[in-house]
């Protein structure tokens, strides 16, 4: 067990609070197995009624350490493996994605609370809960593209299953999204104020089983939608499944909120760009959430020995010049021999798999 994730059981809620507020809570490989072996320990207890998933305060109560639910994966520990032998980022991508998994496939209800920043590994560990509660404070996006990563966590499978186009702009631009937007989407099942969430949590654990009830009487009605506002444009901007269309409507549009989009894709990594197109259209055709992990295990595994992705982490995250030198460095070289490369399967022996106790 490790204290950087938070494990209690309060009167059948099994309590599950990221608790590494300096690094906004992002994921480890210790929390995530954490995570697994207290789901899978609930799983079979019949006085767990329902799981609480949230992050814990700052233990000194600094306002800007409880600014997130979660922030990501551990990033720097990723980029650090990728520049050897990348077994610690392989080790980390492996157990995170069967948390993601059994989180999908959990036969209790989980509630994820996702006030403040939910990025990345956060969107990851709370998409798949059965409800999700976002607040005024909420900011969601996938902003992997930007490192010269992908859409990952399950990114493949929520993202195209988004109205309209809704995911791919999300997917390529990294787009930042608040709590409105998530009710509007989907993205949340409730919409309420921050300062109504210890309340909430603690009417939950007095009446586990009224869980559904409780959280439909303390919601509240959302603000209008930013994406709500843009839906047509997203939809007919983004239409389009390769990313040298989508630059051209942009260009042909011309608006002011056009060229934002053309301004944030040209940040991104062209590369990782067409991986998340091609990553939605594959997604959008799964029927099982674990083929999904399964091909972005495949995905990771060779994106993390491409040098964008070192290079955009040390370019946002160490060095922060925000200056990547991306290689390639145009959608137009690009070319589908390298993205067909990143889809390729692996050897057996390295292939993703579910945990043993989901198979079959």
């Amino acid at each position: 067990m490790t204290d950087q994730v938070l494990i209690s059981l309060d009167n059948g809620v099994g309590r599950i609070r990221l608790n590494r507020p300096k690094a906004i809570h992002a994921l480890t490989t210790e929390m995530c197995g954490a995570i697994i072996d207290a789901l899978l320990a609930w799983r079979g207890d019949d006085s767990v009624v329902a799981v609480m998933l949230d992050h814990a305060p700052s233990p000194d109560g600094d306002p800007k350490l409880s600014r997130g639910f979660c922030a990501g994966g551990d990033i720097a520990m990723i980029a650090n493996s990728a520049k050897g032998d990348c077994l610690e980022a392989e080790q980390f991508f492996f157990t995170e994605y069967r948390m993601n998994h059994l989180l999908f496939v959990y036969e209790k209800p989980i509630v994820a609370f996702i006030d403040g920043i939910v990025m990345g590994g956060g969107v990851g560990i709370s998409d798949p809960a059965r409800y999700r509660v976002a607040t005024e404070r909420t900011t969601y996006a996938m902003p992997e593209t930007g490192i010269g990563l992908f859409p990952d966590v399950g990114g493949g499978w929520f993202l195209p299953r988004m109205p309209g186009r809704t995911g791919a702009w999300l997917a390529t631009t990294g787009a930042r999204i608040k709590g409105a937007d998530c009710a509007a989407i989907g993205i949340a099942t409730h919409y309420m104020a921050s300062d109504k969430l210890e309340a909430v949590k603690a009417r939950i654990i007095a009446d586990p089983d009224g869980l559904a009830e409780i959280l439909d009487e303390m919601a509240d009605a959302p603000p209008p939608s930013a994406w709500q506002a843009h839906r047509e444009q997203i939809d007919r901007l983004f239409a389009s499944d390769r990313f040298e269309d989508i630059l051209a409507a942009l260009e042909a549009d011309g608006s002011d909120w056009a060229r934002e989009q053309l301004a944030a894709l040209a940040s991104k990594s062209p590369q990782t760009v067409k991986v998340a197109l091609r990553q939605m259209v594959e997604g959008a055709a799964f029927t099982d959430f674990a083929d999904n992990m399964r091909n972005e295990y495949r995905i990771g595994h060779h994106v993390i020995r491409r040098p964008d992705f070192v290079e955009g982490v040390r370019a946002v995250i160490f060095d922060k010049d925000n200056a990547p030198r991306w290689n390639p460095a145009r959608a137009e070289d690009v070319t589908d021999a390298l993205v067909d490369s990143l889809f390729a399967p692996l050897p057996p022996e390295k292939e993703w798999t579910p945990l043993p106790e989901l198979r079959g």
